[in-house]
């Protein structure tokens, strides 16, 4: 057989191969053609190249720092002479007394700031010196701080101030009035116990070897107790109240889960069109699921706040709402794809209209509503963290705490951390559950 032959037998057999349909390939490539088209309108209507020249890289590497490590502020006063240390550039966690790392040099303050560099303040002059070379020389003037070294790319100079960053952990800010100094430490500093702790410095294997010892350090407490309450109580990361938060999270997700639930189930069986005959109930069934799901949990909670005030109780009716359009919906489409077989069957054998539901359509949806009930419950402890945010409470309303003030992203962090942790096992939770209670149901079945 020649080719061509060969060919035509090809073209016969499979002419869809060989002879390709033109129209849906120009219709691929006309979608092609319109996703690149939308994506350049959404690049320039969104000004994407502006936002992106607008992107600061210094203060995303300063957020990402901060989300890791803790910072010493070192603050020399202009006006007073007076220096003062605190940790994080908050005046609860001042130092009392001046750490190892800051000595006196004879007029000047020596600071110790790590990686090399050493600074020397005094109400003359801010002097930064990495090993033996000096890198900057400022003294302050009637109208702001004058630079007398030479200026780096690192430095930003205005004429009010000062400031650079010599390296990622050190920094350095001049102005008329104070001179700062930035030093960065990696790890979370005071995380188990505040300046105000009388165990503050403890490490926690410490701590928890002083719990297990008999010499007390409070005699009306046992070691146990002590510990116990000055991670609890922690005034810098609020240990205690993080926790509690937390579980209002929780609580908001689980209430608001189980009651959309309950609430959707019988009103799926009057949206499903294999069950209810009323075509006009249906329809208005269906459009009600469509109002209540269409408006978005956020909007719900902005609703009831402003009805009832802040509190859980508004992220509970917010999460209701929307899940019984939701779950209202899934679950009329599940008892529609119901097997009609078994439900004739229950009937045949003299079983009435909710005989025959119970019997014959539960047992079939039952592993549907198990598996959306218990996926929901996990989805909604992420939207009960934002709507908490907006005023409901909970572990939201802490986070938006946090990253209000810009300077504790390590607590921000934290919080993230919490929440990721329990969005963790919360999912595993559910999935345990959720295997155990269809193959119980399967079992049950057979």
């Amino acid at each position: 057989m020649t080719i061509t032959a060969h060919i035509e037998d090809l073209a016969t057999t499979y002419p869809q191969a060989i002879n390709p349909n033109r129209r849906k390939q120009a219709t691929w490539l006309g979608g092609l053609v319109l996703l690149i088209g939308y994506l350049v309108y959404i690049w320039g209507a969104f000004d994407v190249s502006g936002a992106l020249a607008r992107a600061s890289m210094d203060r995303a590497t300063l957020l990402a720092l901060d989300s890791y490590a803790h910072k010493h502020h070192v603050e020399l006063s202009m006006k007073t002479g007076k220096v003062s240390v605190n940790l994080e550039g908050n005046r609860r966690a001042a130092f009392t007394e001046m750490p190892d790392w800051i000595t006196q040099d004879g007029g000047e303050m020596r600071v110790d700031m790590g990686q090399g560099y050493t600074a020397y303040l005094s109400q003359n002059a801010l002097r930064l010196l990495k090993a033996d070379d000096l890198l900057v020389d400022i003294t302050p003037g009637p109208d702001g701080p004058i630079l007398h070294s030479e200026p780096h790319d690192w430095m930003r100079i205005a004429p009010n101030k000062i400031e650079g960053r010599p390296d990622t952990y050190v920094r350095f800010i001049a102005t008329k009035s104070k001179i700062t100094l930035q030093i960065y430490s990696t790890g979370w500093e005071n995380f188990w116990f505040d300046n105000s702790s009388p165990l503050h410095g403890t490490s926690l294997w410490q701590a928890i070897g002083l719990a297990l010892s008999d010499e007390r350090v409070d005699p009306t407490q046992s070691n146990l107790s002590l510990v116990r309450s000055e991670i609890w109580d922690n005034n810098e990361w609020q240990h205690g109240q993080i926790m509690h938060a937390m579980l209002i999270t929780i609580l908001m997700a689980f209430c608001g889960t189980l009651l959309a639930a309950f609430t959707a189930l019988p009103l799926s069986f009057m949206a499903a069109n294999n069950i209810n005959p009323v075509r006009l109930l249906r329809g208005s069934m269906k459009r009600a699921f469509d109002f209540l799901r269409g408006v978005d949990a956020l909007i719900w909670s902005l609703i009831f706040i402003r009805a009832f005030g802040l509190g859980p109780l508004s992220g509970i009716l917010a999460l209701w709402f929307t899940d019984t359009g939701t779950f209202g919906k899934l679950f009329s489409e599940a008892i529609e794809n119901a097997d009609k077989k078994q439900m004739d069957g229950v009937s045949s054998a003299g079983a009435g209209m909710v005989q025959t539901t119970w019997f014959g359509v539960i047992p079939q949806i039952l592993p549907v509503l198990i598996s959306q009930t218990l996926y929901f419950l996990e989805s909604n402890t992420r939207s009960a963290t934002v709507i908490g945010m907006l005023g409901a409470g909970g572990i939201g309303l802490k986070l938006a705490d946090a990253m209000r003030t810009g300077q504790d992203w390590e607590n921000t962090m934290y919080i993230i951390s919490l929440i990721i942790i329990v969005v963790i096992l919360m999912d595993n939770l559910s999935s345990w559950l959720r295997i155990r209670l269809i193959k119980g149901q399967e079992k049950s079945a057979l």
